[in-house]
C-alpha cells in the first residue's frame, strides 16, 4: 500500500496522505512517498498540455488531515528528528513552488506540522469541527519549520500569539484567525467545496497562473530554502533535548 496517493482527474490532481490507521502523522516513510508522488505530479505539470493538472487539492485519506509528526519515530534514534524535519521542509517548498494553484483540504485534524502543511497551499479550507493547532511549544517542540508558513498567511503578530500560545482550536477558529480560507459547516461539504474552487481556478489562464504565483512567492520570500533548512535545523536541535524527550516519553506513555 502506497502511503500517498496521486490522482489527476481531467485538469484538477488530488495528492492524498495515506496512512489513516495513524491518522497521517508524518512519519520518515510518509513524507517520502509524498515526495515520490511530488515527482509525478511535477512530471505532468511540466507536459503542458491540455491533459496537464491545473490545480491540485492536497488531503487526507480518512478522518485526518494531518496529526502532525510521528513522535514514536523521533525518540531513540538521534538521526530521525533531523531527517523527517528536512524532508518536511522540502516537501512544503515544493508543493508552494507548484505553478498550478494548490488548495489544502482539511478533512479533519491538521495538528503541528500537519497544520503547517495546511498554510503552505494556495487556499485552504475545512470544516467547522476539525481540530486544527501549533501544539508544539506544549510538547516542549519548536515550530520553526511551520512557523514562516503561519506568519505569510495570517501575519507576524497573530502567528505570534498561535505558536506561544499552542493548544488546538476548531476550525470556525482556525477560520477566524485566518489561518484557512473558508469554512464549511460540516465534513461532507468539505470535498465539494474544494472541488468548486478548483475548477474556478482552472478557468483561470494556467500562463497568467503560475506567472502570478512565481511573483507572489517571489514577493513573500515563500521559497528562501535557506529559511527552511535552519527551521529543521531548529526543530531538531531542540527535540534532541531532555526536556522535549521526556515531554514527548510522557505523551506516549513509554
Amino acid at each position: 500500500m502506497s502511503l500517498a496517493l496521486l490522482n489527476i482527474n481531467g485538469a484538477v490532481a488530488t495528492l492524498s496522505m495515506n496512512r489513516a490507521e495513524s491518522r497521517n502523522a508524518l512519519s520518515i516513510d510518509l513524507l517520502a512517498s509524498l515526495h515520490h508522488r511530488m515527482n509525478e505530479l511535477e512530471a505532468a505539470v511540466r507536459t503542458g498540455g491540455p491533459q496537464a493538472p491545473r490545480a491540485c487539492v492536497v488531503t487526507g485519506e480518512g478522518k485526518a488531515f494531518c496529526a502532525g509528526m510521528d513522535l514514536k519515530q523521533v525518540l531513540g534514534d538521534p538521526d530521525a528528528p533531523l531527517r523527517l524535519l528536512s524532508s518536511l521542509a522540502d516537501l512544503c517548498l515544493r508543493i508552494r513552488a507548484l505553478p498550478i494553484p494548490t488548495i489544502a483540504a482539511v478533512n479533519g485534524a491538521a495538528i503541528g506540522g500537519g497544520c503547517g502543511l495546511s498554510t503552505v497551499a494556495d487556499f485552504s479550507i475545512t470544516h467547522a469541527d476539525s481540530k486544527m493547532g501549533f501544539p508544539e511549544v506544549d510538547l516542549g517542540v519548536c515550530p520553526a519549520v511551520v512557523a514562516p508558513w503561519l506568519v505569510r498567511k495570517i501575519g507576524a503578530g497573530r502567528a505570534r500569539a498561535v505558536l506561544l500560545r499552542g493548544g488546538v482550536m476548531s476550525g470556525s477558529e482556525a477560520h477566524a484567525l485566518g489561518i484557512v480560507n473558508e469554512c464549511v459547516p460540516t465534513r461532507d461539504d468539505l470535498l465539494p467545496a474544494a472541488g468548486a474552487l478548483a475548477e474556478r481556478l482552472c478557468a483561470g489562464g494556467p500562463v497568467a497562473l503560475a506567472a502570478t504565483k512565481g511573483l507572489l512567492n517571489e514577493l513573500d520570500g515563500s521559497l528562501d530554502a535557506a529559511l527552511s533548512r535552519r527551521g529543521a535545523e531548529l526543530s531538531a536541535r531542540v527535540l534532541a533535548t531532555p526536556e522535549a524527550q521526556a515531554t514527548l516519553r510522557a505523551r506516549l506513555g513509554t
